[in-house]
């Protein structure tokens, strides 16, 4: 089981450890069910963990706006297991996690100061 918490401007977050090919880092990601991809991270983190570049991304912005990002292969430690997944590259400092690395995981939310964020997996 993964827990995280509500921090006082209501964002959920969770501590995730990234394995790069340099060395692995627990960030801490916002989880946001409006991105439907599995981990967007600032390009110095990206960096610092030695992503692989694979590519490039197009998408469309809750604003409507398209955008186009590098891709990179990253794997995660998920539910003690290791995870492969796309890796969009952003220019702002936060993380975020999307829906396709919830899926397959039940998720509850306590939305107050400091409530509980739990992520288990589904049987």
């Amino acid at each position: 089981m993964i827990i995280g918490k509500i921090r006082a401007d209501q964002e959920a977050v969770i501590e995730s450890e990234i394995v790069g090919l340099n060395h692995n880092e627990k960030v801490e990601v916002v989880l946001d069910t409006g991105f439907t991809g599995f981990l967007m991270l600032p390009s110095d983190l990206i960096k610092r963990l030695g992503l692989q570049l694979i590519g490039n991304r197009r998408a469309i912005l809750g604003d409507g706006s398209p955008v186009s990002f590098d891709l990179y292969l990253a794997q995660v430690v998920w539910h003690g297991r290791i995870r492969n997944v796309l890796v969009l590259g952003a220019k702002h400092d936060g993380a975020l996690l999307g829906m396709s690395m919830l899926s397959g995981s039940r998720t509850v939310l306590e939305v107050i100061q400091n409530g509980t964020v739990t992520i288990a997996p589904l049987a």
